[in-house]
């Protein structure tokens, strides 16, 4: 009698929210909806209340959730591993990179690698690097890894569609528009083939993002367009929210920043009614820059604000990176100098840690706000950063680099120097030209 009242006592999980966010993390790194994820005697609506921590699911419930995501039942229930095969470990790898655990989520990614018994389990594991890699914001690491699964399984890109958008993704970070757009556009093209509305969806808006970061608005209409349409009839509300982000972007990109808040504005609406977290304050950082360009600074400063718990939470070093830029471009607008160069000193250093691209690009704006207080010893020393950074991958980002760096030497009176620093801008310009 005394052991099965012991027994009693141990609970079968850890914590209703803690199980609600590993399902819910588990269920979209799968690539499923709540309704799909949904069977007789357990509805969508149930399953997003588990999500929500308001529902603790029966130990029968775990079980088939673990079976019909493939982890274990003790990482829903505990987010503990136990070894069960490579098909778990790479689930559960796939989890941890979204939960940001990249440490977690390399030790299963090696022991799904050790326990591969093909080269499709090689792939699959192989893989997993390559979406870590992206989440360090190394896109050049990425793209090895992820091609070498490719080379390992011709057919991974088509049966598993978060792998087709980890690697357009990385060909975008990279700036290699041309693969990156060619992915997005045939795995659009066989989700439509399929019936697939919500990958249909999914690529559409990538591919829009995509012609938007090469102005190409022709083409980044015409996607927008399309997704747009499929949004009336999927009813994923992250999809949704992801179309109106596509929008906001395209709208930033072509200089409209009112239409660019406006849309950024319902994107964020539906991600906070979604509880996306690490999204929501991605969203409001976003939403601040573009508050900055109107040249609304204490909106922009209340922004980085809200965004910080979310960022701070997540432990994504280009995340909390960004935000302090944010709130030091919003600090020199309010005249807040010391401040200012607090934020930006601490970005300075999260900076140094980052990939070629995205640490370069954050150099360039840290040096803006030095620039930008008159401190232009300290600019012209990031702006070399940012320089030293962007020339190992080429893109427009080294070229306006070398650019705001030569204006600020010829303003110092430094003209000889400024102007072979503008040859080497005109250099890259055309070098990236050419690669388009």
């Amino acid at each position: 009698m005394e052991e099965r009242r012991r027994r009693q006592k141990v609970k079968y999980y850890d914590d209703p929210v803690a199980l609600g966010r590993r399902l819910r993390e588990t269920r979209e790194a799968a690539g499923l909806s709540q309704r799909e994820l949904s069977f007789p005697g357990c509805t969508a609506a149930y399953i997003s209340r588990i999500e929500k921590g308001e529902r603790v699911p029966s130990l029968q419930l775990i079980r088939e959730f673990a079976a019909r995501l493939g982890v274990g039942e003790q990482f829903i229930a505990h987010g503990t591993h136990v070894e069960t095969g490579a098909g778990a470990n790479v689930a559960e790898a796939r989890v941890a990179i979204r939960m940001g655990e990249l440490g977690t989520a390399r030790e299963l990614a090696d022991a799904a690698l050790d326990g591969a018994k093909s080269n499709v389990d090689r792939a699959r594991a192989s893989a997993l690097f390559g979406e870590i890699a992206l989440h360090e914001n190394d896109p050049v690491a990425a793209i090895d890894a992820l091609e070498r699964a490719r080379t390992l399984d011709a057919s991974l890109e088509e049966r598993d569609a978060s792998f087709a958008e980890t690697l357009g993704r990385a060909y975008a970070r990279a700036q290699r528009y041309d693969e990156s757009i060619a992915v997005f556009a045939r795995n659009r093209d066989r989700a439509a083939e399929a019936g697939d509305m919500l990958n249909e969806l999914r690529f559409s808006s990538l591919l829009a993002n995509a012609y938007s970061d090469t102005r190409n608005w022709a083409s980044a209409e015409d996607a927008l367009a399309r997704a747009l349409n499929l949004t009336e009839r999927v009813s994923d509300p992250f999809e949704r929210a992801k179309t109106l982000w596509t929008q906001s972007r395209m709208h930033a990109l072509q200089n409209d920043p009112a239409t660019a808040a406006h849309y950024a504005e319902r994107a964020l609406e539906i991600l906070e009614v979604s509880e996306q977290t690490l999204h929501i304050g991605r969203a409001y950082l976003v939403l601040a820059h573009i508050e900055l360009d109107r040249g609304n600074a204490e909106r922009a400063l209340d922004l980085t604000e809200r965004a910080a718990p979310s960022i701070a939470a997540s432990g994504r070093t280009y995340e909390l990176a960004s935000l302090r830029v944010e709130r030091a471009r919003a600090l020199v607008q309010l005249g807040r100098g010391e401040e200012a160069a607090a934020a930006a000193m601490e970005a300075t250093s999260l900076y140094g840690e980052l990939s070629s691209i995205d640490g370069g690009r954050g150099f360039t704006l840290i040096a803006d706000v030095y620039a930008e207080l008159g401190d232009y010893d300290r600019a012209l020393e990031v702006y070399e950063l940012a320089i030293e950074k962007l020339e190992q991958v080429p893109t427009r980002y080294t070229a306006e680099a070398y650019s705001k760096y030569a204006a600020l030497l010829e303003q110092r009176g430094e003209k000889d120097a400024a102007l072979e620093v503008l040859k080497r801008a005109m250099n890259v310009s055309t070098e990236t030209r050419s690669r388009r």
